[in-house]
């Protein structure tokens, strides 16, 4: 096996296969920190590839005064702080639709539209075991929670970016300069205003390990009480400030009698066939959600809808429309009865 600086050399006289070596082990982390600064996992994917591209082509003027994972995050940042600059923003696919049925005034309404959208926990196992910077204040689980990139996404791009490689990556501050192509001043300036404005608590103390009894039976009973559409059984398990969204539209259904009365004139207001079928987004439990036609024995995906728990409670619904996400989790657009 090569080493980094055979595979570098050799990467540099426009070995191919020496430079997809050499990155290789950055690549699922890379797509990760893009997706953070983004919220999009397809945008993600689009900005990791223009990365590699660059980094591919930009091989000859790596001067290797930072380590070639540093350089590699300082391409990804740029892509994405660019992506962010020039082109607004637009859901993918199916999240492009309005809404099927009249909703709910809500109890919050926000300024922009979130462009959040959840990522498979199947991508997430093949992250490297990089271990985040001494100074790093988020842990690797509540680092990828839904709370946690809400939260991200309100902040303005630079902070975001700021805010993403000191606290949850540690990298030093002097190492964000370089990697900004600012100074430290500025840098520790923006991570001030990043954390001022970063929701202090985002919800995840006191959420279960995944897969554990705790999380196995709160998931049972939901997707039970779901199923037959028991809105008094899913407003038991609630906390008393649940809250249910819908991204990209900026609705917000905040408390058990705005979520519970959403869910009982809205999502499941009549009767009839619905399945939900379990996978794990953002290291939270989460469902394919399907409904029946009533014209065959076809169920047709309408989203994915992902929970948020502390201990045995529900603290958070979040349903994403975009049928176009369900590959990425392994679940079919439909399934038959």
């Amino acid at each position: 096996m090569r080493g980094a600086g055979e595979l570098l050399a050799s990467a540099r006289a426009g070995d191919g296969d020496a430079f997809r070596e050499l990155v290789e082990p950055y690549r699922r982390e890379l797509q990760v920190h893009c997706y953070r600064i983004l919220g999009s996992v397809q945008d993600a994917e689009d900005l990791l590839q223009e990365t590699l591209l660059a980094a591919w082509r930009g091989i000859g003027g790596y001067r290797e005064h930072a380590s070639v994972r540093t350089w590699l995050y300082r391409i990804a940042t740029h892509r994405c702080l660019n992506a962010l600059r020039d082109g607004e923003r637009r859901p993918h696919g199916d999240a492009a639709r309005r809404s099927e049925v009249p909703l709910l005034e809500p109890t919050h309404r926000r300024a922009e539209p979130s462009w959040l959208e959840p990522y498979p926990d199947v991508l997430l196992a093949e992250l490297a075991d990089h271990a985040p910077g001494p100074e790093a204040r988020y842990e690797a689980r509540e680092a990828v929670s839904l709370a946690f990139l809400a939260a991200l996404q309100r902040l303005p791009p630079r902070q975001r970016a700021v805010l993403v490689l000191r606290d949850v990556l540690g990298f030093r501050a002097a190492e964000v300069a370089d990697i900004l192509g600012t100074t430290e001043n500025a840098v520790t300036s923006a991570l001030k205003r990043a954390r001022a404005a970063l929701d202090p608590d985002p919800g995840w103390a006191g959420t279960p390990l995944p897969d554990s009894p705790e999380e196995r039976r709160v998931v049972a009973e939901f997707s039970r009480a779901f199923e037959a559409g028991d809105v008094t059984a899913i407003v038991a398990m609630l906390t008393d400030d649940a809250w249910l969204t819908m991204p990209p539209l900026p609705l917000e259904y905040r408390g058990v009698e705005a979520v519970g009365h959403f869910l009982a004139t809205v999502a499941l207001r009549e009767g009839g066939r619905r399945a939900l079928i379990p996978t794990r987004a953002n290291g939270q439990p989460a469902f394919g959600y399907y409904v029946r036609d009533p014209a065959s024995p076809i169920l047709h995906a309408h989203g994915l809808l992902v929970l948020t728990l502390t201990g045995a409670r529900i603290t958070a619904l979040t349903r994403f429309h975009d049928n176009s996400l369900l590959p990425a989790f392994g679940l079919p657009r439909s399934l038959r009865a």
